[in-house]
């Protein structure tokens, strides 16, 4: 279901909990988003704000993120108009996906300031705009809207704000009586039914009627409404419906619903069908559809499930596209290296008949002379004592002959150990690469920049920073911590600089390290040196989670002490070498691992 009007309505009922409460902290994790930390009536909670034009929403979040080292200047921004500032009032306007979040400040003069923060829902057009109150002046938007982009409205500081177009449809929810629900019918296939004007110049007959299904007339009549609610208001209203065009028998239907909403009593829950996997969400249930429902006792907790990471994994795919193409390309050639390298070696086996060859030139030299181009002598290596026909080069003396094949031997015997030693190097290489597109397949943003920052020092790819502008890197990579169920610190290092940190300087000689056996993936580290079965259970799935094995079965997870993990010299990052270690079969349980909390810690 998209965001609509009626959930939009459901979400600011949810945001009500905060009015009264302060804005403590202001975060912008990314290009779309914003976090707000609100304090207030004895709880402190995460209020994420996103415009992000594939996922864009508001709800409450448990969900942690990893901020910039340098906030955004809309960050800033609101930081200063926002921030220690009172929530006095959260609402809705005519019910369409748009929010306004009114806060009372005092500014650095000590003077009292109104501001409104607006966050419009509106797929690739959401936006959020920061206010004043009382002018209606802009002060900044997460997106500007030049007069280039839109001819109707301008998002740009200093410009007074114009909500969007509206859409000339009707609330629902002030819709109480049939008569008003006919009357809204009635314009609406009034509008439905114009025809243009028959001109004397037009030889083409009048267009028909146009005609629109039941749940059709209730989006083109009501905002707020999405094509899911309507069909859900069909379905309930029975099978007569359907086979009708006469929008009128929604009418019991779209009252008790309205009803419903209008006392702010919303059922949200997911149904995901079992079928194609896909997924929608409602603040109602969804009797149409067919499969697997999950209820929740807030909007918040049912956006926040359906959309999870979702909207950082787009971004993510976006981010890595390049790196996953290069490092593919860079495998590839691995492989073909492998297959002529092999050739090679196998050319190299036959080393010895060139060392006999020579060796038979030497014994019948005084039957040989210069100018022959063979000779044919009797191979006294061979059982059998059979003839063989030896080339020679007819230009060069029967010693010379012997020498040149005395020099083939040597060479093909001394590729021997260098065609071993670069085979070994290729799937070395291959090893790494491997890991690397393992390590992008669950890469957060800074993931991918630590990744990236490490492939430069290994060579792979060309920096790209500017001389005399580049960052700082930090000293310690930000980790991954889960709690298992007995309160145990569990870490994830999710690329080679995190896996280095955690296992090389990080961990105690006595706490547990795990990682997949032969397989990509994490490093996983229990920071603790005793702990229950069920948190070593939890560790393993967490290593094979976060492998290239994920999606499998009965996935062999080795576990050691730190004391018995080495990184040898030279090694490519993230490489160690281990002894000692217990082998676990384990099954990724994907809600046993998202009920663990976790957080990125520094």
């Amino acid at each position: 279901m998209a965001l609509d009007g009626i959930v939009t309505r459901a979400i600011v009922n949810d945001l009500q909990s905060c009015i009264g409460s302060r804005i403590h902290k202001i975060h912008q994790p990314t290009d779309h988003d914003l976090v707000f930390q609100i304090k207030g009536r004895g709880s402190n909670s995460k209020l994420l704000l996103s415009a992000n034009p594939t996922y864009p929403r508001v709800h409450w979040t448990e969900q942690s993120f990893l901020n910039p080292t340098q906030a955004p200047m809309f960050c800033m921004l609101l930081r200063k108009h926002c921030e220690s500032g009172l929530i006095e009032d959260v609402r809705q306007i005519d019910n369409e996906r748009i929010i306004h979040i009114d806060i009372r400040q005092r500014d650095e003069l000590g003077d009292i300031s109104l501001k409104t923060i607006i966050i419009e829902i509106m797929g690739r057009h959401s936006n959020i705009i920061l206010i004043d109150a009382a002018t209606r002046i802009i002060h900044d938007g997460i997106h500007h809207v030049t007069p280039a982009i839109s001819s109707f409205r301008i998002v740009m500081p200093g410009a007074v704000y114009a909500a969007p177009p509206e859409q000339d449809k009707r609330d629902p929810i002030t819709v109480t009586t049939e008569s008003g629900y006919a009357s809204i019918i009635e314009a609406q296939a009034a509008k439905a039914l114009q025809r243009p004007e028959d001109t004397e110049f037009s030889d083409k007959p009048p267009a028909p009627p146009a005609v629109l299904a039941p749940d059709k007339w209730l989006v083109a009549a009501f905002s707020g409404i999405s094509p899911l609610l309507a069909k859900e208001i069909v379905h309930r209203s029975g099978i007569q419906a359907k086979l009708s065009d006469d929008p009128m028998v929604l009418w019991p239907a779209f009252d008790q619903m309205m009803n419903m909403f209008r006392d702010q009593q919303y059922d949200p829950q997911i149904i995901t069908d079992e079928t194609t996997g896909k997924s929608a969400f409602s603040v109602t249930a969804l009797t149409h559809l067919t499969g697997i429902s999950e209820s929740y006792d807030t909007i918040s907790f049912c956006l926040e499930a359906f959309y999870g990471d979702k909207a950082t994994r787009d971004t993510v795919k976006q981010r890595v596209s390049d790196l996953i193409r290069f490092l593919q390309n860079e495998y590839n050639k691995n492989v073909k290296k492998l297959e002529k390298l092999q050739e090679t070696l196998n050319d190299a086996q036959d080393a010895d008949k060139f060392r006999i060859l020579g060796e038979l030139i030497t014994t019948y030299m005084h039957q040989i002379q210069r100018g022959d181009e063979s000779v044919d002598v009797v191979d006294y290596y061979d059982e059998e004592q059979r003839t063989v026909t030896i080339p020679l080069d007819k230009q060069l003396t029967p010693s010379q002959n012997a020498q040149r094949y005395f020099k083939r031997y040597t060479k093909h015997k001394n590729s021997l150990t260098v065609v071993g030693e670069q085979m070994d190097q290729a799937q070395e290489e291959m090893r790494y690469i491997a890991s690397l597109l393992q390590q992008l397949e669950s890469a957060t943003l800074s993931d991918i920049d630590e990744i990236r920052e490490e492939l430069v020092e290994q060579g792979y790819l060309r920096d790209r920073s500017k001389r005399g502008t580049k960052k700082r890197k930090p000293t310690r990579p930000a980790l991954l911590c889960y709690t298992s169920s007995e309160g145990i610190p569990i870490y994830v290092g999710k690329n080679n600089t995190q896996n280095e940190f955690l296992t090389n300087k990080t961990a105690s000689a006595n706490e547990t390290w795990l990682h997949t056996k032969d397989i990509p993936g994490s490093h996983v580290v229990i920071r603790a040196a005793e702990f229950n079965e069920q948190t070593l259970e939890e560790a393993a799935m967490l290593a094979a989670h976060y492998s290239q094995a994920r999606s499998s079965s009965q996935i062999p997870v080795d576990y050691t002490l730190i004391r018995h993990v080495k990184k040898p010299s030279g090694a490519k990052p993230g490489f160690v070498i281990y002894d000692h270690q217990k082998t676990l079969f384990i099954t990724p349980d994907e809600q046993r691992l998202k009920a663990l909390p976790s957080q990125i810690k520094t």
